[in-house]
């Protein structure tokens, strides 16, 4: 974890770090301004991340192919300028007393839209700037810094908004955007963008070269759907638990914040570990028995109640499950770096990206309508119970088998799979 990645990994970390804290502390602001400003019900809070999600989705289905043969720092700092005047319009609109529901479903789709291919650029980007055996400490300093965000964010944003509202998180995040963009233009160097023959024209068949390359790859394609499915599951709970803790049991917005930003910390322990258990257990198995780990601890969430105890409840629940999470996540993003040939990565990440919200959103939506039919901690429940089935989707076998790597005939167009030794192992 000490090892020195460079000062352009160093301006990458930075740009991510500071737009990282502005989302935390910005955290849930949508959601509170919809219950508390624009006094919107749980199935329109769930309806707004939802439909989000699912429209920048759809919209960024073009943008892996898009970002793959294009230079990646101008496509970062693109999607960060665009993030940031679409953030920068909510403070605005509300000073003028114009803000509305609408306004935060269409800057939900743009950021959710840019925030895909910024993923996508970023992630390939930094397969080029890190050398193949120290991306599991590079993916470990970006999940500790993820984790430490959360555990810092959300506290000082519900602090902020007892004091000033939440629009002023908003403000904060856009900022963070801004500064987000500087960070990456002060990276110097070479960029990464795939060869393209310019008398080629992209065919609707190239949009789908992402899935087909993770579903051609055995571990890749457990790893998808497992994450895929988990996530989509534990987000479907994220409004329905702003609804149950802010509007049935009355929590201030600083319980809000602690509720989700203390557990925070076994995130940022889990990522220091990751490496280390890694190195002394093996990756494979690191990674199993915190993926079925994180599978059990959501379902104590079906044992929130009002007050103190309810807030130590989702403090507890939500830091064994964060620090399982903090241990998985390094592992899983790099393993299917290397499991991913540089001229893929946009590909297959904006792939992973796009599936993975579409899947958040049709369990977002899916939820919200249970959650009205039954009650906001029944569907909470529903979805801990479901997750206990997630782990069967994990790859099996006692060692991953290598990588494959995509070839590409040049006289042809045709592609065929290489088995390739894995130099990490």
């Amino acid at each position: 974890m000490r090892a020195r990645l460079g000062s352009g990994f160093g301006w990458l970390w930075s740009a991510y770090a500071v737009s990282t804290y502005g989302t935390w502390i910005a955290f849930g602001a949508f959601a509170l301004i919809a219950v508390q400003v624009l006094h919107a019900p749980a199935f329109a809070v769930s309806f707004l991340e939802a439909a989000g999600l699912a429209v920048a989705a759809v919209v960024a289905v073009p943008l892996g192919p898009w970002v793959e043969h294009r230079a990646k720092r101008p496509v970062m700092i693109a999607m960060d300028l665009v993030r940031f005047v679409a953030m920068a319009s909510v403070p605005i609109t509300y000073l003028l007393g114009l803000l509305s529901y609408g306004q935060l479903l269409v800057v939900s789709i743009i950021t959710g839209t840019a925030g895909i291919a910024f993923t996508a650029a970023s992630g390939a980007y930094l397969k080029h700037l890190v050398r193949g055996d120290q991306l599991l400490v590079a993916n470990g300093r970006f999940e500790g810094t993820a984790w430490v965000a959360t555990a810092a964010g959300p506290p000082l944003g519900g602090a902020l908004i007892g004091l000033l509202g939440p629009i002023v998180t908003v403000a904060a995040d856009a900022l963070s955007y801004l500064l987000s963009a500087l960070g990456v233009l002060r990276i110097r160097g070479g960029d990464v963008a795939a060869p393209r023959d310019p008398a080629t024209r992209m065919r609707a068949a190239d949009l789908l070269d992402g899935w087909r390359f993770i579903l051609q790859d055995r571990v890749l394609r457990g790893l998808f759907f497992n994450s895929v499915t988990v996530g989509g599951l534990i987000m479907a709970t994220v409004p329905l638990l702003a609804v149950l803790l802010l509007g049935q049991y009355h929590f201030s917005a600083l319980q809000y914040g602690l509720a989700f930003g203390v557990p925070a910390v076994g995130g940022f322990v889990g990522a220091r570990l990751s490496a280390r258990l890694a190195a002394r257990h093996g990756r494979h198995r690191v990674m199993m028995v915190s993926g079925w780990l994180r599978s059990l601890f959501p379902l104590g969430l079906a044992l929130t109640q009002p007050g103190v105890p309810g807030l130590l409840t989702v403090i507890v629940v939500e830091g064994l499950l964060i620090t399982c999470m903090g241990v998985f996540n390094p592992i899983h993003a790099t393993e299917r770096l290397e499991r991913t040939p540089a001229d893929h990565t946009a590909r297959v990440l904006t792939a992973w990206s796009i599936s993975s919200r579409l899947a958040q959103a049709a369990l977002m939506a899916i939820w919200g309508v249970l959650a009205t039919l039954t009650s906001p901690l029944t569907a909470i429940t529903i979805s801990g119970v479901l997750l206990l089935a997630t782990p069967l989707l994990l790859p099996k076998g006692p060692r991953m088998p290598d990588p494959a790597v995509v070839r590409t005939d040049g006289d042809q167009g045709r592609r065929s799979l290489t088995a390739r030794k894995d130099g990490a192992r």
